[in-house]
Order: structure tokens, then C-alpha cells, then sequence
């Protein structure tokens, strides 16, 4: 089976600034090419951290309101000095959290949710910047067609991987929703086809009627 990579979704023009880049260049980097965040980079092009529009809007939201309608918000230490900060290091955060090209989709999206980030810049083995791949990037997986999801899974997963005769498993996709029918020889192996179908690229769900003619899930009686 081929999963998609990181390299091959990710924007490779990567908008970036510099450590000394200050706040209104930033906000005119962000504009300008229509992005939400951009990494910052040393001398080397090496990520240290990201600046995203959250990171600016700290500025606005320390600044006193003339109304008197919206109390200033509470503002931990570190966040009143992101708040006061002029520059890209003084206003990122840090430090970056990278991916590398050959990760596949499912490694990006986990790094993503265990560090809470929208957003990973890739690097190659020296750590320079090669791209950035964003939730959005990675959801390009699911624009796959029916067509090209079930050829694969019938190809790659049932013929070439699990060596099944294409009459013993019936697949239908529509919109990424996959179903299963027929019947194979032992029941162990209906869960190993259900788990390698839902990790295919652009699976959305699988549902499976698999029907089996050797109930092997029991131990065998221990002979006396």
C-alpha cells in the first residue's frame, strides 16, 4: 500500500521571517500571501519557532479599551512579554514543532494533536526548512476518489497483501465510506481486513458483512 507523505503534501514556497523581523512586517508577510502563521528561521534556515496571528493579537488584546466594554484580559508572564514583544523571536512560539518529509499523513496529524498545532514546518535531516504542512494539507487525503480508494484496496490490500481471490470480498466506496461483503475461510482474518482497509488513504469509515466458513477465534482443548 502507498500512504501518501508529508513531502508530497506540503508547501514547498514556504513565507518565513527572520528573528529580527519586526511586528508590522510580520502582520504585512501574514496579508500579503494570504497565510495565518509563518516560521521564523536562524542564519542557517533552520525553524526556531512559529508566529501565528494568535501570537500578534496578544498586542491588541493588552491595549486598553476607551469603551470600557471588554475588561483586559489576565495575561501569564510569559504571555505579557509575547504581548509586549517587536520582534518575530520575541513574539514566536517556540520552539518549533517539525515534521520530516517522509512522514506519513497519520504521523503529521498525531504530532499535530499531541503538541495542539495547526501547523508543523518540515525539515530535512540538517534541520533547514523545506516546507510547512498544515491540518488543511493533510485532509487533501479524503478529496481522493471512490474509484481509485477501492481499486486500491481491492489490488494492494485484499489481492496482493491478504492473497484473497477477488470473488471472496466484495468492496463498495461511496464518499470514502467503505463496505465489505462475502466470505473467507477463518474468522481471525475478517479483523485483519477491516484494520488494513481503514488505513488506507481517504478512507473515511469501514463497515463489514463478512461472513466466514471456520470459526478459529477459540483455543483449541488442551488434550489430557
Amino acid at each position: 500500500m502507498h500512504h501518501r507523505t508529508v513531502d508530497e503534501l506540503m508547501t514547498r514556497n514556504v513565507v518565513r521571517a527572520r528573528r529580527d523581523t519586526p511586528f508590522k512586517e510580520i502582520v504585512k508577510l501574514l496579508a500579503d500571501n494570504d497565510v495565518t502563521a509563518v516560521p521564523v528561521v536562524d542564519e542557517l534556515d533552520r525553524p526556531m519557532g512559529v508566529v501565528s496571528e494568535a501570537d500578534l493579537l496578544r498586542k491588541s488584546s493588552t491595549q486598553a479599551d476607551s469603551t470600557g466594554r471588554t475588561p483586559i484580559p489576565h495575561l501569564e508572564a510569559w504571555e505579557r512579554a509575547k504581548a509586549e514583544g517587536a520582534t518575530a523571536e520575541e513574539l514566536m512560539s517556540a520552539p518549533a514543532v517539525c515534521a520530516r518529509p517522509e512522514w506519513t499523513v497519520a504521523e503529521a496529524a498525531r504530532l499535530m494533536a499531541v503538541q495542539n498545532v495547526k501547523r508543523l514546518p518540515v525539515v530535512d535531516e540538517a534541520d533547514r526548512l523545506q516546507g510547512i504542512v498544515s491540518r488543511g494539507d493533510l485532509l487533501r487525503i479524503f478529496l481522493r476518489r471512490d474509484d481509485a480508494i477501492r481499486d486500491e484496496l481491492t489490488g494492494d490490500v485484499l489481492q496482493r497483501t491478504l492473497r484473497l481471490l477477488p470473488s471472496e470480498v466484495t468492496v463498495e466506496v461511496r464518499e470514502g465510506r467503505v463496505t465489505l461483503g462475502g466470505s473467507v475461510e477463518a474468522k481471525s482474518l475478517i479483523p485483519v481486513i477491516e484494520r488494513l482497509c481503514r488505513s488506507v488513504d481517504g478512507v473515511v469509515s469501514v463497515a463489514e458483512h463478512i461472513a466466514y466458513r471456520t470459526d478459529d477465534s477459540q483455543s483449541s482443548p488442551t488434550g489430557t
